[in-house]
């Protein structure tokens, strides 16, 4: 019973990392796990569709999980800003939008994929060199507002979660009328 699968409802202790991170990552699996699991086996056509053709596709939704992530790498593990470089690479899946379904557009599932597989790899590695404590830093959230980094990796994957459930509605859509 080793599985992250057999584990799927337990919030626990992760071996190498400290008690609260371990808990914070099992709930990132779980997260991480029904969300690949709602996208298995789409087609790349599939992950272009759009509801009447408007709004996000799967495969943008699954884009922008992975560059909320790899922004929070820099904000939290490099803490420092994103620079120009880097917005220019992630602020298409961060935004999102018609500009995004342009550039977004024609890639396997593979594609999306990899690329979240990358990004939690470097949160897993990461999140080794941390402990609970640093869950507590407070810095600067926005211009008005202040976060620790707690509330900003839930809201890693508390986000995921909330495109989940469009990935999940765009699914059903797409059998009613397909």
């Amino acid at each position: 019973m080793n599985t992250t699968e057999d584990q799927r409802f337990i919030c626990d202790r992760k071996p190498g990392y400290s008690p609260s991170i371990g808990r914070l990552i099992s709930m990132m699996e779980y997260t991480r796990m029904t969300t690949l699991e709602a996208v298995a086996g789409l087609t790349a056509e599939e992950l272009d569709y759009r509801i009447d053709g408007k709004g996000n596709s799967i495969g943008c939704l699954l884009y922008h999980m992975y560059c909320v992530e790899e922004v929070y790498q820099i904000l939290t593990f490099e803490d420092r800003e994103p620079t120009a470089e880097e917005l220019l690479k992630l602020d298409i899946g961060l935004d999102l939008g018609e500009k995004a379904h342009e550039e977004i557009y024609g890639k396997e599932l593979g594609f999306y994929s990899e690329r979240l597989h990358s990004a939690r790899e470097r949160t897993l590695k990461e999140f080794k060199h941390v402990d609970d404590e640093w869950l507590d830093v407070v810095s600067p959230f926005g211009p008005k507002h202040q976060a620790n980094h707690y509330f900003r990796w839930f809201h890693v994957f508390e986000d995921e979660l909330n495109h989940r459930g469009q990935i999940r509605l765009i699914r059903n859509h797409m059998k009613r009328n397909g």
